[in-house]
C-alpha cells in the first residue's frame, strides 16, 4: 500500500461521474481537492468513460459547480474512439448507437456516420436508444460488420442509483449476434496511450483515480500505473474484498487523497 506519492506522481487522471460528483450532485470536498493539487505543484485531468455527453457539455457541467476547467483538462472515451477509428480505417464511416451530442462529435471530426456498408458498428452509452437502432446494429454485425464500444462500462451511477450504460447494451447485441466488441475507454491501453501521449508524459507519472474497479482502477493495474479508489460511487468495501484487481490506495472520498501528497 501507497504511504505517499512521490514528487514524479505528476498528473491525477480523475474520474467524474461516482468520484466528483454524482449524477448532478457535487460530492463533498471535490473543490478542496483540486485547490490543493494546485497547492501541491500537480496537474490534473478529467477523463470519463461516459461517452453520451461532448466535451463542451461536461466542461459546462464542471463549471455550474464552480469547477472552470480549460478545454485540455477533459478526456472522453468518446476522444479515445475517434482517435482508434481514424488510425485504423482510411476516411472511416461508422454506424453509431450513440447521443446526438456523441453524434456531433464524431462528424466534427470527420468521421461520416451511415446506415449503408460502415467501416464499422460504434455502440456508445446511448440514452436515446431505441430498437430499430439495436436491430440494425445486429444486422450489420451479423454480417460481418466489426463491433466497437467506447467503453465497458455496465452501469453509470446517479444520485438515484445505477442506470444502464454501454456495456449493457453491448451486451444485448452480443447476446443476439455471439459478437463481442473491442472496448475502448478505461481500463484499455489504447486509453493509457491516449492519455501518455496527449499529457507527453509516460506512466509513471500517472495516478487514475475513481469509484470503479474493473476500468478507473483496472487501467492503473493492468498497465503499471499508480491507482487510488473512492467508495463514493460503484465500489463497495465488500466488492474490494473479493476483487482480484486491487488499487493502491482506498479512500473515503476523493479529499482523502490530498493527504498523500
Amino acid at each position: 500500500m501507497v504511504k505517499k506519492l512521490d514528487g514524479k506522481k505528476k498528473y491525477l487522471i480523475l474520474d467524474m461521474d461516482g468520484t466528483f460528483y454524482l449524477g448532478n450532485q457535487l460530492l463533498e470536498g471535490s473543490l478542496e481537492f483540486i485547490d490543493k493539487v494546485k497547492k501541491h505543484g500537480k496537474e490534473f485531468l478529467f477523463f470519463t468513460n461516459n461517452s453520451s455527453k461532448n466535451p463542451d457539455d461536461y466542461i459546462k457541467k464542471l463549471e455550474s459547480m464552480n469547477c472552470p476547467i480549460t478545454r485540455n483538462q477533459l478526456l472522453t472515451s468518446g476522444m479515445v474512439t475517434i482517435h482508434y477509428l481514424k488510425n485504423t480505417f482510411k476516411n472511416p464511416t461508422v454506424y453509431l448507437l450513440g447521443t446526438p451530442a456523441l453524434e456531433n462529435d464524431f462528424e466534427k471530426n470527420g468521421i461520416v456516420l451511415t446506415e449503408m456498408d460502415p467501416d464499422a458498428v460504434v455502440a456508445g452509452f446511448d440514452t436515446t436508444l431505441t430498437y430499430e437502432k439495436l436491430e440494425k446494429a445486429c444486422t450489420l454485425i451479423r454480417n460481418g460488420v466489426p463491433f466497437l464500444a467506447t467503453h465497458p462500462d455496465n452501469n453509470c451511477p446517479t444520485e438515484y442509483g445505477p442506470i444502464p450504460d454501454c456495456g449493457a447494451i453491448c451486451a444485448f447485441i452480443t447476446q443476439s449476434t455471439n459478437v463481442k466488441p473491442k472496448y475502448l475507454g478505461k481500463p484499455y491501453k489504447e486509453t493509457l496511450d491516449f492519455i501518455t501521449s496527449f499529457l507527453g508524459c509516460t506512466k509513471d507519472e500517472l495516478v487514475f483515480v475513481g469509484d470503479r474497479l474493473y476500468t478507473d482502477i483496472a487501467i492503473a493495474v493492468n498497465h503499471g500505473a499508480t491507482s487510488a479508489l473512492v467508495l463514493t460511487g460503484e465500489t463497495t468495501p465488500e466488492d474490494l474484498k473479493h476483487s482480484k484487481v486491487q488499487p493502491d490506495l482506498v479512500l473515503d472520498r476523493l479529499i482523502d487523497l490530498a493527504e498523500y501528497f
